[in-house]
């Protein structure tokens, strides 16, 4: 069976401060993209994992999609499997392209071997493989909050935009981001901001891993403000970076970036 999970981009991104167990509180809005990986599982005499496509970090028997199995394994009898994941999601980008593997590995098995699991259930063991894996089983645009884990649906549809998503060849760990950010426990009224037209948005919905991202990587502030320069609505890091994107009311093909920047346009 194939599947082809998704990547997302964080509209607004507000730290509220840091919980008793080292996470953060925080609230942001998770949308869905049109920017896939392909992910196949197929009956194999042992699980093992297989990788192509942009160079996985780590080891393979770590990988997301193999602890999203395991997980599975605890409860249910299932046959091991070959795991194939063809990687196009940038990797360190704020895009949630490993959570997206592994939330789409416990839907993909679940459908194959009929466990019967509802969508509370396979939300729960998304949770337990990180903060927003729970995100990509409903895979609907949501306000997010606690540490990422608890969604409130909202009415939010972009189509009429053409989305431009540019990833610097740089790396941003999601532990160096956070040491980046000076928490705000009185957030920005996102819920609100997020239901205004997205012409307001400039002004309005901030993503505070930005201000520590951009003064020690410039680069990535220049990428924002060129896409501002080049007629973005709406602009803005996704995530804790390093991915930018902008929102534009019309096709545009970008001009003056630096050459080993990777560019998607998606519609």
């Amino acid at each position: 069976m194939v599947t082809f999970p998704n990547a997302k981009i964080n509209i607004g991104l507000q730290v509220l401060g840091r919980r008793a167990d080292g996470y953060h509180n925080l609230e942001t809005v998770f949308y869905p993209i049109k920017l896939h990986d392909v992910l196949e599982v197929v009956e194999a005499d042992e699980t093992r994992f297989m990788g192509s496509g942009l160079t996985i970090p780590g080891d393979s028997e770590d990988n997301l999609c193999i602890n999203a199995y395991r997980l599975l394994q605890r409860d249910y009898d299932l046959p091991p499997i070959h795991i194939h994941l063809h990687k196009v999601i940038p990797i360190g980008a704020g895009l949630g392209g490993g959570s997206a593997d592994a939330a789409f590995l416990l839907k993909l098995a679940n459908a194959r071997f009929q466990l019967g699991l509802d969508e509370t259930q396979l939300m729960g063991y998304a949770r337990r493989l990180g903060a927003d894996c729970a995100f990509f089983i409903r895979n609907t645009a949501v306000l997010a909050s606690g540490i990422g884990d608890v969604f409130e649906d909202i009415d939010l549809d972009l189509s009429s935009y053409h989305m431009v998503l540019v990833k610097p060849d740089i790396h941003i760990s999601t532990v160096s981001a956070y040491g980046m950010v000076t928490p705000n426990p009185a957030g920005r009224q996102l819920a609100a901001a997020v239901k205004t037209p997205v012409a307001t948005w400039r002004d309005a919905i901030v993503n505070d891993f930005e201000a520590g991202i951009f003064a020690r990587y410039p680069e990535i502030a220049s990428i924002k403000e060129l896409l501002y320069e080049q007629g973005a609505v709406f602009a803005a890091m996704s995530g804790s970076g390093s991915s930018v994107f902008g929102l534009f009311e019309k096709e545009v093909s970008l001009h003056g970036l630096a050459p080993e920047y990777t560019v998607f346009y998606l519609d």
